[in-house]
């Protein structure tokens, strides 16, 4: 099973799905449209079963009397969720619980042109910089040499402990994935300055 939708879940989607033409047709279709903040977004609507059947890769899986419906696409992102009724009485609805999380600093489908040097800007504005933004902090090109990428970090990152991982691991390999052309992405940060230096 992609995911797991709980009894008390699955009642509630039947009664709804009993107001629909045709109820016997449908499944619940849950798809992952995107990503807010450090979270996924979704949408869950009725589909007829036949046409999910045919589509490629749409995953069918029956927990029940209802049928759900995950787009191939977001397989990955939903392995391992419960689809659940809220525990406290005072929200109606539904709510997902999914252990996995997206990567914020993931090129994803940004669209990047011109030289190294401005899609290296395209991406720590579009993509990089919002998600450093939540923990207070950002990154910034320095210089290109060639093919290296000298990036500077600020804010709540310059002096951060963790810094140099996030450079290393996340915007370091953002960059390289999503502009092959560059080698390397080397971090200039001065990390004896800032609020709270790490470097002393």
């Amino acid at each position: 099973m992609v995911l797991t939708v709980t009894e008390a879940a699955r009642e509630k989607i039947l009664e709804l799905r009993a107001q629909e033409d045709d109820p016997e047709s449908l499944g619940l279709r849950i798809e992952v449209t995107g990503v807010r903040g450090v979270e996924y977004t979704y949408d869950l609507t009725f589909d007829r079963v036949a046409s999910a059947d045919e589509a490629a890769g749409d995953v069918v899986e029956h927990q029940g009397d209802l049928p759900v419906i995950v787009p191939v696409d977001s397989v990955d992102a939903l392995r391992g969720a419960t689809l659940d009724v809220p525990r406290t009485g005072a929200q109606a609805g539904l709510v997902l619980r999914n252990p996995n999380r997206p990567d914020p600093l993931s090129a994803g489908n940004i669209e990047l042109t011109g030289s190294i040097e401005d899609k290296v800007r395209q991406l720590l504005d579009g993509r990089i910089n919002p998600a450093l933004a939540m923990h207070g902090g950002f990154a910034q090109l320095d210089r290109v040499e060639g093919d290296k990428v000298f990036v500077t970090m600020g804010g709540g990152c310059q002096g951060c402990a963790v810094s140099a991982m996030t450079l290393r691991e996340g915007i370091a390999r953002a960059i390289t994935e999503a502009i092959p052309e560059v080698s390397e992405v080397i971090d200039v940060t001065d990390h004896s300055l800032g609020e709270n230096p790490y470097y002393t």
